[in-house]
């Protein structure tokens, strides 16, 4: 590449690229781009707290035992994963629903959206906790426990993941509830309850942390979590904005039912396997994962389907 552009240059026909800062002073002029720069900011902020409480949470384990870090990091991948499955992709769909409703002035229409997405949130996120708090050593194990990585490493960065694990409900949640308020164009209350969020975190990690160590700093961002969303959740209802339909009892007992099947499975199938010492064998590691995860998934649903929830009729909402 730098000879072909040694050569350009040579010959002349190299492109001139002038960057400058005219363009983005122009935009930064409009009085629109300023508007919409100040809902952005406390927006971000709103639904950022658990990443921020990550990057501090990263600077204090630095000064805990060697491997804190990484730890830290690895599980946060795991943790990482079905938040932005079903989180995320929950709330691009719900946010354009909530503004039209808004818009249309349609209040049945918008709570009716908000409760759907909150079905699918626990209908979804439940299991997915679930797994993490009762599987979660064989999940480090087949993904992490390579090359140098150690049976120390695994079991430490395990501790982690089942402090995030106990929070996944919540930052699933979070993405769900946050576009409540933005459909309404309600920014500062989600930043708010963020930093308040974000300075309780803090003061979690004061108390988990000296008998936790790492760990407690993976469950201060889980409970951090559960409280943003139960805020946002109370502020929802408080408001009349969301006011929950019919039937919510009886569906977190079906989801609560299922997902106890589905956690004694995967219990048994955790102590039932030495994982740490299939390691030498990786073929027959993944592919007993990619079975038990399957299985576990089928128990889920099928009991999902046997207590009379409508799947399909959820779905289509």
């Amino acid at each position: 590449l730098g000879a072909i552009v040694w050569a350009l240059r040579r010959i002349g026909l190299m492109p001139r690229v002038r960057v400058g800062l005219e363009p983005a002073r122009a935009a930064w002029s409009l009085g629109a781009t300023k508007k919409i720069a100040g809902l952005m900011l406390p927006a971000l902020l709103g639904v950022s707290v658990s990443q921020i409480s990550l990057l501090i949470n990263t600077q204090i384990a630095s000064h805990l035992a060697t491997g804190s870090v990484s730890w830290l990091n690895s599980a946060s991948l795991l943790m990482e994963f079905p938040t932005a499955m079903i989180g995320v992709a929950l709330g691009v769909v719900l946010m354009p629903q909530l503004a039209a409703a808004k818009a249309a002035n349609d209040s049945a229409r918008f709570s009716h959206m908000v409760d759907w997405g909150l079905k699918l949130v626990v209908l979804l996120a439940v299991p997915a906790s679930v797994a993490l708090l009762t599987f979660a050593l064989p999940l480090v194990s087949v993904l992490f426990h390579n090359g140098a990585i150690t049976a120390r490493d695994v079991t430490q960065t395990t501790a982690a993941l089942m402090g995030y694990g106990a929070g996944l409900l919540g930052l699933v949640a979070i993405k769900v509830l946050a576009p409540g308020y933005f459909a309404s164009q309600d920014i500062k209350t989600p930043a708010l309850i963020g930093v308040a969020v974000l300075l309780a975190t803090q003061g979690l990690n004061l108390i988990f942390v000296p008998y936790l160590a790492h760990a407690g700093l993976a469950l201060a961002i889980g409970v951090g979590a559960l409280i943003n969303a139960l805020w946002l959740l109370l502020g929802l209802l408080r408001r009349r904005t969301f006011v929950p339909e019919p039937g919510w009892g009886r569906f977190l007992l079906q989801v609560l039912a299922a997902s106890t099947l589905m956690a004694l499975f995967l219990m048994w199938a955790g102590h039932h396997f030495d994982w740490i010492e299939l390691r030498a064998e990786r073929l027959k590691r993944i592919g007993l994962m990619a079975f038990i995860l399957i299985g576990s998934a089928a128990i889920y649903f099928i009991s999902i389907l046997a207590s009379g929830l409508k799947l399909r009729q959820l779905l289509r909402h």
